[in-house]
């Protein structure tokens, strides 16, 4: 019969230290590394071209698009907020139909239902990714940080065009934003 070696109350104690000291580094790791994801992904997207994040173009580069009128692209929005972010965000529409070279308008309509100040950052997507780089924003909410008043409601346009460049094989692309909260109010 093995009888197991029992520690002693000091070298208990010097084990939860330790153990303690290792769980602070990995924890003090994975912060630092949730920082170093945004330059990384920023990184590996400009490498791989794989990133579904849409242009952005000035009011006279589109006076002088030409508009396809032989063909319809439809455009799908959708929305997300963070959990625990406490805003209500949704499109006014969830798709409308445009030529490619047509601009485009949406308004998303944001509500702050809580009793605190939001402020927040949206960050566009354009699926399928081949089609991000064909999609043009003029106008757009997600250009800025967004602060929200406690139950605030706000219409937020956003202004677009797809260009004719655009593959005649999409007919569809979809517009996603997800909505971060950007700073915590302390209260």
């Amino acid at each position: 019969m093995e009888v197991s070696p029992v520690l002693s109350v000091e070298a208990r104690q010097a084990a939860n230290r330790r153990l303690a000291v290792r769980l602070g580094l990995l924890a003090v790791f994975f912060v630092g590394f949730g920082f170093a994801l945004v330059p990384m992904y920023d990184a590996f997207c400009r490498m791989t071209g794989l990133d579904g994040r849409t242009g952005t173009m000035a009011a006279s580069a589109v006076e002088n698009t030409q508009v396809d009128y032989s063909r319809w692209v439809t455009v799908e929005f959708m929305s997300h907020a963070m959990p625990g972010a406490g805003l209500e965000f949704v499109p006014e529409k969830f798709k409308i139909r445009v030529h490619p070279g047509e601009i485009g308008h949406i308004n998303y309509v944001a509500k702050n239902p809580t009793d605190r100040s939001f402020v927040g950052q949206a960050v566009p997507n354009v699926t399928p990714a081949v089609a991000a780089k064909h999609f043009k924003k003029i106008e757009c909410f997600c250009f800025t940080q967004q602060t929200f008043q406690p139950g605030e409601v706000r219409q937020m346009p956003v202004t677009f065009v797809v260009s004719p460049e655009l593959s005649r094989d999409l007919s569809t692309v979809t517009l996603s934003y997800t909505f971060f909260e950007a700073v915590k109010k302390r209260g």
